[in-house]
């Protein structure tokens, strides 16, 4: 596996919640660190010397939107170069929402899943492709 923790950005603690067992469930046992809103998040990036794995944000959050997090991550140098995966799982599919983010370079955009088998289904798939894609993280023989 990866190493690194997983950054996610969520304001619902229910989905907190769920994202914990999912991830232990499939065996994803990196650290997570969960924060309510972006700014809390953008914080924790800034001033980290962690190289996190990944990003998993919601859109619709308080303070600092996912979509605002994402574009403050790619318009600062330092955060930039850290390379981290930055990917959507908001209940908002929109074309607009999704053209939005995919223009300010994220790596994936998923609607949050109804149930948690499909929860763990989306995450399975998500970090099976980044364990196998070449990254900062990985290690490179």
């Amino acid at each position: 596996m990866i190493k690194g923790p997983i950054v996610i950005a969520e304001d619902d603690l229910d989905d907190q919640e769920l994202y914990t067992a999912a991830l232990q469930e499939i065996g994803i046992n990196n650290h997570q660190h969960f924060f309510n809103n972006g700014k809390s998040a953008l914080e924790y990036l800034v001033n980290t010397e962690e190289q996190p794995f990944i990003i998993l944000s919601d859109i619709n959050m308080p303070e600092m939107s996912g979509l605002e997090l994402k574009k403050t991550i790619q318009d600062d140098p330092y955060l930039c170069t850290k390379g981290i995966p930055f990917v959507f799982i908001s209940t908002n599919a929109s074309k607009v929402s999704v053209r939005h983010a995919y223009a300010l370079g994220v790596q994936g955009y998923f609607q949050k899943p109804d149930s948690m088998d499909q929860i763990k289904a989306m995450l399975r798939t998500l970090f099976e492709y980044w364990e196998r894609c070449r990254h900062i993280n990985s290690t490179f023989e």
